[in-house]
C-alpha cells in the first residue's frame, strides 16, 4: 500500500474547503477513492459510490472510514469546489513520482484538439497539451488550453509542475520558443525541438550551414518494413557558424533527418 500512503501525502497538501463540524470523511479517503474508481472505470458521482460499496473492504486496508463510504453527493461537493489547479498540480506530482523516469528518458509535449467536444450544446474544440513518458508509456500530466496557440503559454506551465530532470523533452515547431527553452533548461533537461517556418530567421541560418558547413556527421540505417526498404539518413552540425548569436551556436547542435518529409531540429542544453 505505499503507492496509497504517498497518494493521501500529496493529496492531504491541498487545502479543505470544509468547515470542520461538517466533515464526515477526511479529504484524503474522498480523493483516493474517487481517482482509483476513475481509473477503474468509473465515469459519475454515483459510480464512484457503487465502486467503493463494492470494493470497501479492500479500501478500509490503507483508508479510515469511521462513517462508511461518502455518498454520491459528497463526491460531487467536494471535487466540484475543490481548486482545480492544486488537484492538477498535486495529480502531476503523484504520477511523476509513481512513473520512475528513467535517464535520458524521451519525454514528448504535444497538443491534440478533442473533436466533437461541446459546451452548452455547441461545438467547443478542446485543445489538451500532454507530455508523454516514452518508456514508461504513461502520460505525466496535460493541460487543457482554449485556443491552439495558446499552447505556447500552456507548455511551461506544464513543465513547471513535471519531475523531468536528465530526461529529453521533444516538442514540434509550436514550442520552438526562447521561454520553453527556458523551462526546460531550468528543470535540468535537454531539449529537441523542431524549427519551421515559424523560426524563419533560424530556419534560414540552419540551412545554411547544411549548404555550407564542411563539418556535417551522417548516419545513414536500412531496414525492411512492410514489404519495402526504408532509408533513414541523419546529418548532425555540431560546430555552428552561421547563427547570429554564437554565445548559443557553440552550445547547440542542430540535425536534419531524412525520411518521408524533412525534419530540422536542434538539440541544446545551454
Amino acid at each position: 500500500m505505499k503507492a496509497a500512503t504517498k497518494l493521501k501525502t500529496i493529496f492531504g497538501q491541498i487545502p479543505d474547503f470544509r468547515r470542520s463540524h461538517k466533515q464526515l470523511y477526511n479529504l484524503e479517503s474522498i480523493f483516493l477513492i474517487g481517482i482509483i474508481s476513475v481509473i477503474c472505470g468509473a465515469n459519475s458521482w454515483n459510480e464512484m459510490e457503487n465502486y467503493a460499496n463494492s470494493k470497501e473492504e479492500f479500501l478500509r486496508t490503507f483508508l479510515d472510514l469511521p462513517n462508511g463510504i461518502p455518498s454520491h453527493d459528497t463526491f460531487n461537493r467536494v471535487f466540484s469546489n475543490i481548486d482545480s489547479n492544486e488537484f492538477e498540480k498535486y495529480f502531476i506530482q503523484w504520477v511523476s513520482d509513481l512513473a520512475q523516469l528513467q535517464p535520458r528518458e524521451i519525454i514528448g509535449i504535444d497538443g491534440k484538439t478533442i473533436k466533437g467536444a461541446k459546451s452548452n450544446g455547441k461545438k467547443s474544440p478542446v485543445h489538451m497539451v500532454s507530455a508523454w513518458a516514452n518508456d514508461n508509456n504513461l502520460v505525466l500530466g496535460q493541460v487543457k488550453v482554449t485556443e491552439k496557440s495558446n499552447e505556447i503559454t500552456a507548455i511551461p506551465k506544464l513543465l513547471e509542475v513535471l519531475s523531468i530532470k536528465n530526461t529529453i523533452v521533444t516538442i514540434d515547431a509550436m514550442g520552438c520558443q526562447t521561454a520553453i527553452a527556458k523551462a526546460i533548461i531550468k528543470k535540468d533537461a535537454d531539449y529537441i525541438l523542431d524549427v519551421k517556418d515559424n523560426q524563419s530567421q533560424l530556419l534560414e541560418h540552419i540551412e545554411d550551414e547544411f549548404k555550407f558547413s564542411k563539418n556535417i556527421e551522417t548516419h545513414l540505417s536500412q531496414e525492411l518494413d512492410h514489404g519495402r526498404i526504408e532509408t533513414r539518413k541523419c546529418s548532425v552540425i555540431s560546430n555552428l557558424l552561421r547563427i547570429e548569436n554564437q554565445h548559443i551556436a557553440n552550445k547547440i547542435r542542430i540535425g536534419i533527418h531524412k525520411e518521408s518529409i524533412l525534419h530540422l531540429r536542434f538539440l541544446a542544453r545551454i
